[in-house]
């Protein structure tokens, strides 16, 4: 089971009252959730191994290079703080609730002492980190995210699933081929690109101008995929439309570029490191200071016990 950690950290914000404070008056909403979250997708569905995939990098340079606009609307005007070097410039900040980002060190920090496998890799995404190691993995896999770009990792044939929640993760849109299919008609691969020709605002990922979700699955239907598609818009005898051939000429730059942005990578460079469940805590001493310091009660006591259940 791979969780895309922020995704459902920010779910948990906002989905618990922040009047779920620690001892010193310190909003824990986040954090409490998040380790509710996490002992319900245990209980529910006995993962044997488990992993934290983070964002080491929100808004990696190499897209924001390819496509300037990727997740620009999501800069924080001010970036927190400075660059640590003088001489390099600030690097732009997520913009994030001013009473949540405090709780993600605390996250870390609980997750490390359980001794929940936490994987982020430098200049890469937590999408980038759960495509790569989807691809490492020997068995079935359960990705648990509330971001439908983890779509295109979909397949069947080596039992990929993603665990949509609907309603905090006790009520999961169970993401397969045939859901795809039916909502979509598409399958993994193909959500990748769908969802660049139709674009993306929360992404800032412009897509074709003319080209909605309905049009994009019409014309991989009938093309096969991004390839197929733009052979087409080349090619006079085919089907398409003037304006479809139009809108799809013009727009070329961009796809040249964009499937490189929205697919996730595969091949990042991750630690070795043993991903399995843990049946207790890595440091008992560490977790006890921390449920102290955070008051993180009853939900770090129902993770415990479904840890060793």
């Amino acid at each position: 089971m791979l969780l895309d950690t922020a995704s459902l950290y920010f779910r948990a914000y906002f989905g618990v009252p922040d009047s779920v404070r620690a001892p010193d008056g310190t909003p824990v909403n986040a954090v409490r959730g998040l380790l509710d979250f996490i002992a319900r997708l245990v209980q529910d569905h006995h993962p044997d191994d488990l992993v934290a995939c983070m964002d080491a990098d929100w808004r990696p340079q190499w897209r924001v290079e390819l496509i300037p606009t990727y997740k620009a609307h999501r800069v924080a005007e001010e970036s927190p703080g400075g660059a640590a070097d003088p001489a390099e410039p600030a690097k732009p900040a997520e913009e994030i609730p001013d009473t949540l980002a405090p709780q993600v060190p605390v996250i870390e920090e609980v997750l490390d002492a359980l001794g929940i496998a936490r994987i982020g890799s430098a200049g890469y995404e937590a999408d980038d980190v759960i495509g790569t190691l989807t691809g490492r993995a020997d068995g079935p896999v359960d990705i648990v995210t509330g971001d439908r770009d983890l779509f295109q990792l979909v397949d069947d044939r080596r039992g990929i699933r993603v665990l949509y929640p609907l309603k905090g993760v006790g009520t999961l849109q169970i993401t397969d081929e045939a859901w795809l299919r039916e909502r979509y008609g598409v399958d993994g691969p193909g959500y990748a690109d769908l969802a660049l020709l139709r674009g993306d605002p929360s992404d800032g990922l412009p897509g074709v101008p003319g080209i909605g979700e309905k049009t994009a699955a019409k014309l991989l239907a009938a093309y096969g995929d991004l390839a197929g598609i733009r052979a087409a818009a080349g090619d006079p005898a085919s089907k398409l439309t003037p304006s479809q051939r139009k809108r799809l000429t013009e727009a070329g730059p961009y796809l040249d570029v964009a499937p490189t942005v929205v697919r996730v990578a595969t091949d990042v460079p991750v630690p070795d490191i043993d991903h399995a469940l843990p049946a207790g805590p890595a440091d008992p001493e560490r977790l006890a200071a921390l449920a102290a310091r955070w008051g993180l009660g009853g939900s770090l006591q129902r993770l415990l016990s479904t840890l060793h259940g």
